[in-house]
């Protein structure tokens, strides 16, 4: 059976792990996610998802490049080391927390689409990160978003 594609925000501090890292790395678990609702929304990803690279909590939030769904959800390993930041001590292996998608590198856009930008485009001002209080990680992208942002060079 074949799913309809998806597509994705996923946020990151270009401090931890950038847009330029996974162009080095070509493809990466996208791991440590620690909020329910987000978790869910990898729960929903299939591979080849597109996902927007978005850099936050640094001097120019925003869109840095294209990436995809490279793997199908599985459980986030990090949960299960103790010495791991992201460290669970409710999960078991029989019954774990937190998932991963793998993300691999498509694009990297020649300019970001700033937040400031996205904030004055009324292209993209449904966008679930414009909206008050969106603090998630990981949100849902409506397809004629994904593809006007992707169409920037």
């Amino acid at each position: 059976m074949k799913t309809e594609k998806k597509y994705w925000l996923m946020k990151s501090e270009p401090e931890s792990y950038s847009i330029d890292t996974l162009k080095k790395d070509k493809k990466t678990p996208w791991s440590g996610v620690r909020n329910f609702q987000a978790r869910n929304y990898i729960r929903e990803m299939n591979l080849g998802d597109g996902v927007l690279f978005y850099h936050s909590s640094c001097k120019v939030p925003g869109v840095y490049g294209v990436a995809k769904v490279a793997s199908a959800p599985y459980p986030d390993p990090t949960q299960f080391e103790p010495t791991s930041d992201y460290y669970e001590p409710r999960a078991t292996k029989e019954k774990p927390m937190w998932d991963v998608v793998d993300v691999a590198f498509e694009r990297k856009l020649t300019e970001p689409l700033t937040l400031t930008d996205m904030r004055t485009d009324s292209k993209l001002r449904a966008m679930i990160v414009l909206q008050p209080g969106s603090r998630l990680s990981v949100t849902p992208v409506a397809p004629e978003h994904f593809a006007y942002i992707a169409a920037r060079k």
